[in-house]
């Protein structure tokens, strides 16, 4: 078990930045505009809770060593809805006009560093270009996922037709702002056994569920707990970069975790709840109650049902050790990938410059098939063999072969065999629900945790969130979906925290997802499950292209390779509730004439009477 149990010290952050007093008396203020300390019931009884000051490592007021002042651009020099990088000497901004005014902000995406400057600017924010995350270009905070922090914002000022800049240098070295968080009041007077915040699972959804807990200034008690050995970890590296270790990965560092008072049990695995009385059993006999319970357990990866799937040297990668491991062996041997999933694919890839041979094994006919269509997934296929993966398609593992104890061969239903020294299987998932079968929690009949737009499920007080829910998705008119993508999960954990502090807000984020091999991104934006055609516009050859998936006559998903930030543009379209038609987008591939996509101002299109054209170009 672990956690964090004591009052540690108050850190300093000093990340901010230069703030006048008129807007730093209202970033004091507290969600209802009435000064802190605020005030929140719980189980009907008042509590005072107070928000963390961040000291603001140099500022105007405070310390002019600290600050770096430039004039960066004649006001004319950038045009309504322009963007520009500039740089201030000891490091870089995001200049940005929207609206006859300017605005500073980092110009790097705090989640991987994309140049912000690439990205979509669209009705106050900034959307990044690689994979989807937004942020308000007044205040700098997130607003859209993937990524925990939000963006330093700096000080503008005209002075004789000239933009000027002043910021502290530490933030514009760090490029990156943790929003001000409560803290527990009392932590020490609390029942180990009881907390007023339970959150079953470590990922980004339960973690992001946490923070914006303590962002609106939520000062009970919070507990996390987590199956896994390990504080909360950037779980998409693990087949992107699989010989991460845990401390390299890790979404937070220790003392986050002590500073803002978040205690997270690590190896911990919750066996039954108990929602009449309002408690989680856990498997080791320790009882907790809770007053608001999130459930946030992801998935648990598929096993091969074949002889042999319980030997040495079989993976399904879950943990930072499992794809440490598998590196390991792999490297200079022979390795097969079961299953042509995004896992599968991503694992093949990282290990081809490795491993002596890399084999995939699959029973559809073309990798992605059904995600991203027979184009684009024989385009990826051709790619990856290319770069020595052998791939066995429309096949299955029959039985996997020893010799002294280790894997040895892997045989095929079509009679192959194939040498293993290693067998990675990437065969899918099941939603981790099986503690809730008697639980009286709906659950529909593929194991997910069925949701509303708020997160809740069926029984008051009770949330679900990420892989291991469907919920309605706005984008296909509020159909029921589970969408597993890192990006959904923290949008889930934000919203059932909202929520469990009675917001009323309902989840109306655009789903977002990307992949790497061999240097390459695809990225995606929408939901095209049950897509009826793909209009593809680019190259696939040359792996430069964008392809729309369409349902009947209107476009639901994109995807792209080496085409940004096409992706980010049509996600804002789409987050802005306009449709993009089919017959639009086939007149510019098929006739090289504009596309007509409708009111797009968003993509910085030249609009006339609520119509807008945009000829879409590859990005370099």
């Amino acid at each position: 078990m672990g956690g964090c149990f004591s009052k540690p010290k108050p850190v300093e952050v000093k990340i901010e930045v230069v703030i006048p007093e008129k807007e730093r008396s209202k970033e004091e203020m507290s969600p209802n505009g009435k000064a802190s300390p605020l005030i929140y019931k719980v189980n009907g009884t008042a509590r005072h809770y107070h928000l963390e000051e961040h000291p603001i490592a140099s500022s105007h007021y405070q310390n002019p060593k600290g600050m770096v002042e430039a004039s960066v651009c004649h006001v004319k020099d950038l045009e309504n809805g322009q963007m520009r990088e500039v740089d201030l000497g000891c490091g870089k901004a995001l200049l940005i006009k929207e609206s006859g005014e300017f605005h500073a902000v980092g110009h790097k995406c705090p989640h991987y560093g994309a140049p912000l400057v690439k990205g979509v600017l669209s009705k106050g924010r900034v959307r990044c270009p690689w994979h989807g995350a937004c942020f308000s270009i007044g205040t700098g905070d997130i607003e859209d996922f993937p990524g925990l922090d939000s963006l330093p914002r700096f000080q503008v000022k005209i002075e004789k037709e000239k933009v000027y800049i002043r910021a502290s240098k530490q933030a514009l070295q760090t490029q990156r702002r943790t929003k001000m968080m409560a803290k527990c009041i009392s932590l020490s007077n609390y029942n180990l056994s009881s907390t007023n915040v339970l959150i079953i699972g470590a990922g980004a959804a339960g973690l992001v569920c946490a923070e914006t807990l303590r962002q609106e200034g939520f000062s009970d008690r919070i507990v996390m707990c987590t199956m896994d050995r390990h504080l909360p970890y950037d779980r998409p590296k693990l087949s992107k970069s699989m010989d991460s270790h845990p401390e390299q990965i890790a979404l937070r560092p220790k003392e986050f975790f002590c500073t803002y008072d978040i205690e997270v049990l690590t190896e911990m695995q919750v066996a039954a709840v108990d929602i009449k009385n309002k408690i989680a059993v856990f498997k080791d006999g320790l009882n907790m109650e809770y007053n608001k319970l999130l459930i946030a357990t992801g998935n648990t990866p598929k096993a091969l049902s074949c002889k042999g799937k319980e030997m040495e040297n079989v993976f399904n990668i879950r943990t930072p050790e499992d794809a440490n491991r598998v590196v390991k062996l792999a490297t200079s041997k022979n390795v097969v990938i079961v299953g042509a999933s995004f896992l599968g694919m991503e694992v093949a890839a990282y290990l081809a410059e490795r491993a002596h041979s890399v084999s995939l094994v699959e029973l559809e006919e073309v990798p992605f098939k059904k995600f991203f269509g027979e184009r684009v997934g024989r385009a990826v296929m051709k790619m990856f063999e290319n770069n020595r993966v052998k791939f066995y398609m429309q096949t299955e593992v029959s039985e996997l072969r020893e010799q002294e104890g280790k894997l040895k061969e892997v045989v095929l239903k079509s009679g192959k065999v194939l040498r293993a020294d290693v067998c990675v299987v990437g065969v899918g998932a099941v939603p981790a629900t099986g503690f809730l079968k008697q639980s009286g929690i709906h659950i529909d009949s593929k194991g997910f945790i069925v949701v509303n737009k708020m997160m809740q499920t069926n029984i008051p007080g009770v949330f679900a969130a990420g892989d291991v829910v469907t919920f309605p998705l706005a984008l296909r008119n509020n159909k029921k979906v589970n969408v597993p993508h890192w990006q959904m999960a923290h949008m889930h954990g934000r919203i059932a925290a909202l929520n469990m502090l009675a917001h009323g807000t309902e989840i109306s984020t655009i789903p977002y997802l990307w992949t790497a091999m061999f240097g390459k991104s695809i990225r995606y934006a929408g939901h095209g499950e049950g897509f009826d055609d793909v209009v593809i516009q680019g190259d696939l050859d040359e792996l430069k292209f964008v392809a729309f998936y369409t349902k009947s006559d209107e476009v639901v998903a994109v995807a792209s390779m080496n085409y940004d930030p096409i992706v980010s543009k049509v996600a804002e379209v789409l987050a802005a509730g306009r449709t993009i038609r089919k017959r639009d987008v086939e007149l510019f591939v098929h006739h090289g004439k504009y596309v007509r996509f409708g009111v797009l101002g968003v993509l910085g299109m030249r609009v006339a009477g609520g119509t807008a054209s945009h000829l879409i170009e590859p990005c370099p």
